[in-house]
């Protein structure tokens, strides 16, 4: 046999003994999910995040008749689980769901952060959006948030608001700079822990979530002035927008989204974009969003990106036209 034939012959074996066994392993290649998949949840065992991600995982399991397991790393402002997320393996089985804390307010909080919220993760989809509220004691003298913003401006720092997480915060400084008043602010370690003071009169205000402030509201304990959103609360549909109530522009909510690792295979995150999508249409999701006055949002994960990218800017110039200096 001629050389240059020989040559040919054996590529031609080579090339099909190489598709062969390509076709072989793909074929063999189990189809994702095929075992237990992890969602890390940056924040505590019956947080909002947490009972999210339990309502979620009861769908995928459903769906895939493979477990979902959800595991609370809580501390350091959600640093711990993005970071264990970011330097998991990037094969699906570990999912972050987490909110605008980890990924949009942390690098604007932080001088330093043990992750990138951009670089080490791919989006997946949102999950849901949610409102805030601002609260004032029933026995306060404020009927409305215009009464309340007229004594601010006249009375510069007299008026006291108290926060218990970054969403709260942001809210508060967001309300002191686009109605130009000077309030104020008292940080707690928790929400509940600011209303405690709001009910015993140690502060004048403050802008929380749905979940904490609803029950108190419907009490009679505590009077809604103004919703946080662009539109009203579902739960609270008598109660004005901030922006309604005379401040314009005013739209500061927050999010639930998943993230996975860098690298992951996008055949993989396509596949979990399409679960948690439906996830968020299960029975367990809608009880979640109602009790907890939100509503499911989902996206692709380009789309995810871009809101990502957004809502990070929109934080980062709140934070620091308030003055906050990175920790």
């Amino acid at each position: 046999m001629p050389s240059s034939t020989y040559r040919r012959h054996v590529l031609t074996i080579s090339t099909a003994f190489a598709l062969g066994f390509a076709g072989t392993a793909s074929a063999q290649a189990p189809a994702y999910p095929a075992k237990a998949i992890t969602f890390v949840v940056p924040f505590a065992a019956g947080s909002a995040t947490d009972q999210l991600a339990r309502a979620l995982g009861q769908s995928v399991t459903t769906d895939t008749k493979q477990p979902v397991v959800v595991d609370n790393k809580a501390g350091a402002s959600g640093m711990i689980a993005a970071q264990a997320v970011a330097k998991a393996a990037p094969d699906g089985y570990t999912v972050l769901i987490t909110t605008n804390t980890t990924h949009a307010a942390n690098e604007h909080l932080y001088k330093k952060l043990s992750y990138d919220p951009v670089k080490d993760f791919a989006p997946v989809t949102g999950l849901g959006k949610g409102g805030q509220v601002l609260v004032v004691n029933a026995k306060s003298p404020y009927k409305n948030l215009a009464e309340l913003l007229a004594f601010a401006r006249k009375n510069p720092g007299k008026l006291s608001f108290g926060s218990g997480s970054s969403s709260s915060r942001m809210a508060g400084e967001m309300l002191k700079q686009l109605a130009h008043v000077d309030i104020l602010h008292v940080p707690y370690k928790s929400n509940p822990l600011a209303i405690t003071d709001l009910l015993g009169g140690q502060i004048d205000m403050m802008i929380t979530d749905t979940s904490t402030g609803v029950p108190q509201i419907k009490s009679g304990k505590l009077r809604a002035l103004g919703y946080s959103t662009q539109k009203r609360g579902a739960q609270l549909p008598d109660v004005p927008t901030i922006a309604e109530a005379g401040v314009k522009g005013y739209d500061m909510g927050y999010w639930f989204a998943a993230y996975v690792p860098a690298g992951t295979p996008a055949p993989v995150v396509a596949r979990l974009n399409e679960l948690l999508g439906a996830a968020t249409k299960s029975a367990a999701a809608k009880s979640f969003f109602a009790n907890a006055g939100s509503e499911a949002w989902t996206t692709t994960p380009d789309e995810l990106a871009k809101f990502q990218a957004a809502e990070t800017q929109k934080w980062g110039k709140v934070i620091k036209a308030a003055g906050i200096e990175p920790e």
